[in-house]
């Protein structure tokens, strides 16, 4: 796996969490190689204000030597780089909120971010937000830290609070992220940076260790390219830590999609979406439904008590519960507050005890409300986000539009629902729209189930990996301007023939197993080591896939890369779909080794290689 290129930076692909997994496996690039690269990265976009604090060079260095000297078949996420919200404690590095004279140096790594590093995944640095967690929009982050930039055009903003964790992974610089989410900080970055961002259930990922916004609402979140990856990662993070006093346990999560689940999506009635005078937006959320239409039903809902309940956030209590979080701070120290995050927080000691219990009583009927209206769906679906803003629009505007954002997120936490945002296409400037699925707690891997198939459907997310379930959607089409191509050896992720592919533009779609009618064999021909596929519909079985989108302009420019005894034809998956794929001719399979038995190339080089051979 070749992770560098004439920038010296790494490629989009190769940062992809299950790629990078595979070339550890494989042995084609080293933790040393890939954190060297991350720095590169990181210094190539310093203008887009993403870091608070970044751990110094040679630490990095010396946890990658030591993490060489391990497995990685035995650690989930050995040597995979990541980053945290600046709200986040990590030992090693100082927590600010960004809030300079707020900063302190914690004495312990927080739960979460443990669980992550005990998998094998290495701490790169702590990034930028608004300042204690209160903002949708990113540009409240005081000097030094600076306004967080948006990843494709900095001239926007990111989104917050969590914009930092987002662009990270946006800009390719990390792996995955994590950042919180108490009013939607999960999920306007995501959207405005065409990544996935997780919103869990409260209480499913430990908040031990977090700098709290509204601590009976706080969820750590999870930023990443893709759902599979998320699901894989939320899979590590969900542990019952009992120093969490908003943990759940036991937590029952709901199992995940069933293939023959009939889906029902609710979209708010036309009256009620709102994109604040952004039609593109509307134009983009109805693309959206009618690829949902493609797998399921829609269903109209009536989505004012989730417009209610959103209106609790700021201009209820809840306001005051972020001043108690940090009400020592404040109060000694008034003037460090970001001018605007003090004016939303100077209504707090307004509040009463009788405000707080009538907006409790108020927010329990709308919870009996909202459930109701969740009987009977898979999910609901909005738009992530209203609109996009310039930077300075929002500087103009701080309060009214950041309240706006917020329009489609504000009501998550206070309802104790879960939710999934997701990109969904791009306004014509060329920034990205996004939407998000949302449902009753504890419906977070049934959501991410359903993240995975309309990421499928899409198919319009270069260099992002889609995990496939074994319903693939229907083929590239000629108008698309990509074919579909099965590979199962030397092309496939991080195996030396895959540059060829990337070089050619293609883009990675999805893995797949073929029909039980085939028999794999390791070729006797020149190196590199290539596998030939057989059809054999007596005595096949099911062979382990890479399925790849190839630019037509260069489809014969990698025809012309095939040579004998490899060949295409066409290749039966295992749900019944056909696609072109490389095939062998007969000539060399008696001098072959038959390796059907272990189910595909890349098991059958693990074998040998722990076998020594």
């Amino acid at each position: 796996m070749n992770i560098s290129n004439k920038n010296t930076s790494i490629n989009l692909l190769s940062l992809d969490l299950f790629a990078l997994r595979d070339a550890y496996l494989n042995r084609t690039v080293t933790v040393s190689e890939v954190i060297g690269q991350v720095l590169v990265q990181a210094g190539n976009f310093k203008d887009r204000n993403i870091w608070i604090s970044l751990q110094a060079p040679e630490t990095l260095m010396a946890e990658a030597v030591k993490l060489e000297q391990r497995d990685p078949a035995q650690l989930p996420l050995y040597g995979i780089p990541f980053a945290v919200k600046d709200n986040i404690d990590f030992a090693g590095l100082p927590t600010t909120a960004a809030c300079p004279d707020f900063s302190y140096l914690p004495a312990q790594t927080a739960f979460a971010v443990q669980r992550l590093i005990d998998a094998g995944a290495v701490l790169i640095g702590k990034t930028n937000m608004d300042q204690f967690a209160t903002g949708l929009n990113g540009t409240r982050s005081p000097e030094p830290y600076g306004i967080c930039k948006n990843s494709l055009n900095p001239d926007y903003i990111a989104g917050g609070s969590s914009s930092g964790s987002a662009v990270a992974v946006a800009l390719n610089i990390v792996s995955f992220s994590l950042g919180t989410d108490t009013a939607g900080s999960g999920r306007i970055p995501a959207a405005f940076n065409n990544i996935v961002g997780v919103k869990p259930t409260r209480g499913l990922i430990s908040c031990a260790g977090v700098v709290p916004a509204c601590k009976s609402l706080d969820c750590v979140s999870i930023f990443s390219r893709s759902a599979a990856e998320a699901e894989y990662l939320l899979d590590i993070l969900a542990l019952f830590d009992p120093n969490d006093s908003y943990a759940r346990d036991p937590r029952p999560l709901f199992p995940a999609l069933n293939k023959e689940d009939k889906l029902r999506f609710g979209v708010p009635k036309p009256e009620q979406l709102n994109f604040f005078g952004d039609e593109q937006g509307s134009a983009l959320f109805s693309q959206a439904i009618s690829t949902l239409q493609s797998i399921g039903e829609v269903v109209e809902i009536d989505f004012q008590p989730f417009l209610e309940a959103a209106l609790l956030l700021y201009g209820g209590p809840w306001v005051a519960e972020r001043y108690a979080g940090i009400r020592d701070y404040i109060e000694a120290r008034p003037e460090q507050l970001h001018p605007v995050i003090r004016q939303v927080l100077s209504t707090a000691q307004d509040k009463s005890a009788v405000d707080a219990f009538a907006a409790l009583h108020r927010l329990q009927q709308l919870k009996r409300e909202t459930h109701a209206v969740l009987q009977g769906l898979s999910c609901i679906v909005t738009p992530t986000a209203p609109r996009i803003y310039r930077i300075d629009e929002v500087l103009a505007d701080p309060v009214n539009l950041n309240s706006n954002l917020g329009y489609y997120t504000n009501f998550m936490n206070l309802l104790d629902l879960c939710a999934v945002a997701i990109p969904s296409g791009f306004y014509a400037t060329g920034l990205p729209f996004g939407i998000t699925l949302f449902s009753t707690a504890l419906s977070d891997n049934r959501l991410l189930g359903y993240a995975k198939h309309f990421e499928a459907l899409q198919r319009n997310a270069a260099g992002r990996i889609v995990e496939s379930d074994g319903d693939l959607p229907a083929p590239a089409t000629a108008s698309s301007g990509y074919r579909r191509i099965a590979v199962c050896g030397a092309h496939m992720h991080g195996l030396p023939l895959n540059r060829q592919l990337l070089d050619l533009g293609a883009r990675f779609y999805a893995t797949a197993r073929t029909s039980a009618n085939y028999r794999l064999y390791a070729l006797a021909i020149a190196p590199p080591e290539r596998p030939g596929l057989i059809r054999d519909e007596e005595h096949g079985q099911n062979i382990e896939l890479e399925l790849w989108e190839l630019p037509k302009a260069h489809w014969g420019d990698f025809i012309g890369l095939i040579k004998s005894p490899l060949c295409l034809g066409s290749v039966e998956l295992e749900n019944g779909q056909w696609e072109y794929g490389f095939l062998s001719e007969y000539y060399p399979i008696g001098k072959s080794l038959e390796i059907t038995g272990f189910g595909g190339w890349r098991n059958y080089l693990q074998a040998k290689s722990a076998a020594g051979g």
